[in-house]
């Protein structure tokens, strides 16, 4: 997505009593789709933020009538998710730093000399606001939806993808959902159900094929009378009844038995089946959502799998796209597991600084959505309150240590070591300085204007 694409109609209040810092900033977004609004002091800044909404605050530290931070924190109290960057001199640094871990997404230092550097982290701190509104706004659409399951994204593939939904979910065609492991085709099945008029008739009834064996498979989805085997104590409706007026989801379709495979296609051809033990026809009204982690038509041209039954449930095919070939999902679902598992947990964890945003963009994610959640999940329970920084992702190298990923995840672990080193090494630095920043530098033989770039990369203070 281009910066452009992430500055559409958004609203940034500049905050600075220094003429230049504002006229540098205003011309540097004036060509874009964004709104500018200055302020030279706290008073002003106030006043605009009580009557008008702000995607960005990029504000002094230091303004004439007050502390740049502190007007921060009273903002936040106001709007907990408000967007804002600190413009702050060198001699500041330490206050930025223990700002960021409050909540500021980022700081930048004056006088600017990277403006494309200020023009990305600005575009990421947008991108990051918008991802909080849209899953704000999901959750208020949910709420009057009674929580329908929603299919979560912003690009190209996912919204065909939601619209594909909507178009398909009222018609009582039976769907095939092919995709990888993770990518949420369970989700894509209960969101057809949702927004069906089955919703209202009948239930959802899910189960996976590739998680029973066979004779336990046929008994739940055919039902069986007592004594019709050892164990069954007593007559069990199978999930082919329990789903009369519903919709009937079955998982890694590729795994069933060529024998369930033959009965299925029976029970789709004459619209009637009979329990275990049995021989009365019964029948039930559902429809049919199948789904697999193969390629089924590569199952069929290699025998694994029926031809005609094939043709029986490919009506309409759906597809979610793997989460690396639409990364502009990956701050949205991020934002949403976040604030699912901080209510889950009763944690406020977040948000997430720019190397963290960075690091889960640039993560390759073999294990799909499902692998993200787990990842957020695991952050928020073993993080305290505050922004999540790079090195809280750290799980992530675990993940891919037990993988055993390729050449472009080998070098983010060369890159993770790299960066374990550097933290290491400029901790001992201070400890060994005492704290004091000039002595660090002398002693490291790193410029002290360097030095500073890497204690903010790091959080050291």
């Amino acid at each position: 997505m281009s910066t452009n694409d992430l500055l559409k109609r958004s609203r940034i209040l500049i905050v600075d009593d220094d003429h230049y810092v504002r006229t540098l900033l205003q011309e540097l977004f004036s060509e874009g789709p964004v709104e500018v609004t200055v302020a030279e002091d706290a008073a002003t800044a106030r006043e605009y933020f009580e009557h008008e909404d702000f995607n960005l605050i990029i504000m002094d530290q230091r303004l004439p009538d007050g502390n740049g931070l502190d007007l921060l924190r009273e903002i936040r109290q106001i709007q907990p998710q408000q967007m804002a960057i600190l413009i702050t001199g060198y001699a500041d640094v330490r206050d930025a730093l223990r700002a960021v871990r409050e909540g500021l997404f980022d700081y930048l230092t004056k006088p600017f000399e990277n403006l494309e550097e200020l023009e990305a982290v600005v575009a990421k701190a947008l991108e990051l606001d918008r991802a909080y509104r849209e899953i704000n706004d999901l959750k208020q659409t949910l709420d009057s939806r009674s929580s329908q399951p929603v299919y979560i994204g912003q690009s190209p593939s996912t919204i065909a993808l939601q619209k594909q939904i909507s178009q398909v979910a009222a018609l009582d065609v039976t769907v095939l959902i092919e995709g990888d492991s993770g990518t949420g085709k369970e989700l894509v099945a209960k969101s057809l159900h949702a927004q069906s008029p089955r919703n209202e008739s009948g239930r959802f009834m899910e189960i996976n094929c590739g998680a029973l064996s066979e004779q336990l498979l046929e008994s739940t989805l055919f039902g069986y009378e007592k004594g019709a085997f050892t164990g069954a104590v007593k007559m069990t409706r199978g999930y082919l009844e329990e789903a009369d007026g519903g919709t009937l989801f079955l998982d890694e379709i590729a795994d069933m038995s060529t024998k369930l495979q033959s009965s299925l296609l029976r029970v789709l051809q004459e619209h009637t089946f009979s329990r275990i033990g049995s021989t009365e026809l019964r029948s039930s009204d559902f429809r049919l959502v199948c789904a697999t982690n193969k390629r089924l038509s590569d199952e069929v041209r290699a025998g694994r799998f029926r031809e005609d039954l094939f043709y029986r449930i490919n009506v309409v095919s759906l597809e979610p796209m793997p989460l690396r070939e639409r990364r502009e999902d990956i701050v949205p679902l991020t934002v949403h597991f976040l604030d699912h598992f901080n209510a889950k947990f009763g944690k406020r964890a977040g948000p997430l600084t720019p190397e963290a945003l960075y690091v889960l963009e640039h993560f390759s994610w073999p294990g799909n959505v499902r692998q993200l959640q787990h990842a957020i999940e695991r952050v928020v329970a073993l993080h305290g309150d505050g922004p999540i920084s790079a090195a809280d992702l750290a799980c992530l190298a675990e993940d891919i240590a037990d993988a055993g990923e390729g050449t472009e995840d080998a070098l983010l672990s060369y890159q993770k070591a790299r960066e374990n080193f550097e933290r290491d090494y400029l901790e001992r630095l201070m400890e060994q300085a005492k704290g004091n920043v000039s002595e660090a530098a002398r002693l490291s033989g790193i410029p002290r204007q360097n030095l500073y770039v890497r204690m903010k990369r790091w959080g050291e203070s």
